[in-house]
């Protein structure tokens, strides 16, 4: 065995590269996002690798250097996408890891090919990893690859992450392979989930259908101890803030205020579509309090930000059909004359565009039906640098273990809903103030880079946080 050095390799392996083609540039680049701004350094200073598929039908593995990042290309071939990708992580894991708010499907030809990618990816990272090295393994695709890695390297230090929440036993039990999944996932040495119940709710079904013992913090498996335990996903808070003090970027929310008619109040929401949002359930509040508060009609300006997600599902076209019905409903029953209560847009949003949207936005409305986390939460956190604004947040959003200083509602409960959004709009700026304040300081102090180091050194072994 290779002696561990004093700062090890690290080793990622996570669904997608951390680089995307520049079809413009005609060259790999680095994709934007706080995980990779938070890897990058660590994976330059040590010489690692980060294991991923790059987003393509077909191609073959090997090496690829974009800005003095080590990848290697795991590929899948159209097939694979469908089962694996689109079948099995989208399909059954998917709805089923959020409460099953849609029926989950179980085919086997779908868990064969997951099998078959997982063990491409195991097979990458032992290709490239050594006894020595720290194997760090991303979210709910990759779930067999800890036991996989395991198995060809005995004494590594593996950890993994799940970025989505982890269901009730009752709900995980519905998975044919739900065993095979759980040691796949107790091949890691250390396990970080988003919140505290998806670390116990993951414990429980690891002693019910896996013969683990003990609890979360030290199961005991295959004569092994794991750790699983929460450790809530950050952003890297300084580049919002920064983003959001650029007098450029304010100016662009500053532009949106004007065109929207410069309205005293904007309410935004920012999601991909996709059933587990709750943008309609939050449409019928905003319905609801139009309908309840006529003092509002003219004042109050909604933006829903559609990123598209899916566009070849059909599941995902009736979403998209229904949203837009509802926003069409709502909009001819209270539009007047140079106003229109909800404006809706189905794209993608540069980032300079979307901060801008932040910095302007009075409330914002993040109402989840199940998050793992939501990161929106915390980016608008981040961009209110004035220490203004209102944040409503779903209680069953991840965030909400950690941001309570938001006004957190239950999404399902569409009185409350509408009764929490005319707090907010109507909530004083001293009130603004105190809470904002209060939630900047938890992401300042929390953010992706304090979040990173805490995940390795737990996976080597170093305790505290």
């Amino acid at each position: 065995m290779t002696p561990r050095p004093s700062n090890p390799r690290l080793v990622v392996a996570a669904n997608r590269l951390p680089v995307r083609w520049d079809p413009d540039d005609r060259r790999w680049v680095t994709s934007p996002g706080g995980l990779v701004s938070a890897l990058a350094p660590i994976l330059r200073e040590t010489g690692g690798v980060w294991v991923g598929w790059n987003g393509a039908a077909g191609g073959e593995s090997g090496r690829l250097d974009v800005d003095g990042i080590d990848n290697f290309v795991v590929p899948l071939d159209e097939q694979e996408i469908e089962d694996h990708y689109d079948g099995f992580c989208n399909g059954t894991i998917w709805p089923l890891y959020h409460d099953a708010i849609r029926p989950p499907e179980f085919h086997r030809h779908w868990w064969r090919s997951h099998i078959a990618v997982n063990q491409r990816f195991a097979d990458a990272v032992t290709d490239v990893a050594s006894e020595g090295d720290i194997v760090w393994v991303h979210d709910y695709q990759l779930q067999l690859v800890p036991a996989m890695v395991r198995e060809r390297l005995p004494e590594a230090r593996i950890g993994f992450f799940l970025h989505i929440p982890f269901p009730p036993p009752e709900i995980f039990e519905r998975i044919p392979w739900r065993r095979q999944i759980l040691q796949g996932l107790l091949g890691a040495d250390y396990l970080g989930f988003q919140t505290r119940r998806a670390a116990l709710n993951f414990a429980a079904a690891a002693r019910e259908f896996a013969d683990a013992q003990g609890p979360a913090g030290s199961l005991r498996y295959d004569d092994r101890e794991i750790r699983a335990e929460p450790v809530p996903i950050a952003i890297d808070t300084a580049h919002y803030a920064g983003a959001a003090a650029d007098p450029e970027v304010r100016r662009l929310g500053e532009e949106l205020r004007r065109d929207l008619g410069d309205p005293p109040t904007i309410i935004l929401g920012v999601d991909r579509l996709d059933y587990t949002k709750g943008i309609d359930l939050r449409l019928r509040a905003l319905e609801q309090v139009l309908d309840t508060h006529p003092g509002f009609l003219g004042k109050v300006s909604f933006i829903q930000v559609a990123v598209p997600s899916r566009e070849d599902v059909d599941e995902y076209q009736e979403i998209r059909r229904q949203v837009e019905e509802m926003v069409g409903r709502v909009n001819g029953r209270f539009s007047e004359a140079g106003w229109m209560p909800v404006h809706y847009v189905y794209r993608s949003v540069p980032f300079e565009e979307l901060i801008g949207a932040y910095t302007t936005a009075d409330v914002m409305l993040v109402t989840p039906l199940r998050d793992g986390m939501n990161l929106v939460a915390k980016e608008y956190v981040a961009s209110r640098v004035d220490d203004t604004g209102v944040l409503v947040l779903s209680e069953f959003a991840g965030a909400a273990e950690q941001l309570e200083e938001a006004l957190i509602v239950n999404p399902y409960d569409l009185d409350a809903l509408a009764d929490t959004l005319a707090r907010a709009v109507s909530m004083t700026p001293d009130e603004q103030r105190e809470r904002m304040r209060r939630l900047r300081r938890k992401i300042i102090r929390w953010d992706v880079h304090k979040w990173a180091r805490h995940n390795l050194d737990a996976i080597v072994g170093r305790r505290g946080r």
